[in-house]
């Protein structure tokens, strides 16, 4: 007999995704079963889905409790309090999780907060990590109003660097610790060590100016669809060392194996009060087209998260 469960499969109409039965997922050895709570909602994973195959389940960051531990003794145990990241299927009752992709909650934590953290906790993270020991340093990090620009802001602060933010919307930004919060950028002014770019064509062009010798700029996003240009020799003779660096996540997580250990370390930094995820939008997941619509017409400053009943 084939157990049925509800999930948000995508839809070729808008509002692009809506709840419907689907068969339980059928784990493989390294994989727990985690029934999900609450789920967060990412950009990207929203503009996908009008392209998808209907009825296609979609998502990414998830957190619940385990329902059912790894059959080869790995991972958390059946009640245990989780949060996790999957390549798809995470907008479901229940999501199979390799149990790489899991770690524990501090009681602390909640789990709306907790499904904020995945992917764009973990892009800034490692998007940081890229640039190496920051303290003292200076981080500039666009698009500072998403997400990831968020928690970007407060890392780099907690890491003891000196933060510029870039965004539309600044209310709130300087609050989470960015130093000085501009609207635009300019290629004039001074340098920066390390640079986190979420907007990419022309403002990823302009930050190629603004990065200082042997420093880093990370490029995790594209918001723009307009080639890249600059000045060639403002990279390589102004800045000889610099280097730009591809960020996309989910081949970090296959090429690291710490996501397990990375997320442990986000959520500990919310149970201290040190990390707040900027939950902005917060819905059941019965309202999730007004938390699609909402992210994808840029409505969301921070994270919108979704419980599932």
């Amino acid at each position: 007999m084939i157990l049925l469960m509800r999930a948000l499969v995508s839809r070729p109409d808008a509002p692009f995704a809506e709840l419907a039965d689907v068969p339980d997922p059928q784990p493989d050895p390294d994989e727990a079963v985690v029934a999900v709570r609450a789920l967060s909602l990412n950009r990207g994973e929203c503009k996908r889905l009008a392209t998808m195959e209907p009825e296609t389940v979609a998502g990414w960051d998830l957190a619940g409790e385990v329902v059912q531990a790894a059959e080869n003794g790995t991972g958390p145990v059946v009640g245990a309090r989780v949060v996790g990241i999957v390549v798809s299927g995470g907008w479901a009752q229940r999501v199979a999780v390799s149990t790489e992709y899991l770690a524990e909650l501090p009681d602390e934590v909640s789990f709306e907060q907790a499904a904020a953290l995945p992917v764009a906790g973990l892009t800034a993270l490692r998007s940081l990590e890229q640039g190496g020991f920051v303290l003292g340093k200076r981080v500039l990090i666009t698009g500072a109003s998403g997400g990831v620009g968020r928690f970007g802001i407060q890392l780099a602060h907690l890491a003891g660097a000196h933060v510029t933010a870039v965004a539309r919307r600044t209310e709130g930004l300087a609050e989470l610790g960015a130093d000085e919060v501009l609207s635009e950028l300019t290629a004039d002014g001074p340098g920066f060590d390390v640079i986190l770019d979420a907007i990419g064509g022309p403002v990823l062009g302009t930050c190629l100016q603004r990065v200082v010798p042997g420093g880093t700029v990370v490029s995790f996003a594209s918001t723009l669809t307009e080639p890249v240009s600059y000045p060639t020799r403002e990279l390589f003779a102004r800045a000889p060392g610099a280097r730009l660096y591809g960020l996309y996540s989910f081949a970090e997580l296959q090429h690291t194996r710490s996501a397990s250990s990375d997320l442990r370390r986000l959520a500990e930094l919310v149970a201290s009060g040190r990390l707040d995820p900027q939950i902005d939008v917060s819905h059941s997941w019965d309202r999730a087209a007004d938390a699609i619509d909402a992210l994808l017409d840029r409505r969301v400053a921070g994270k919108a998260v979704l419980t599932v009943d």
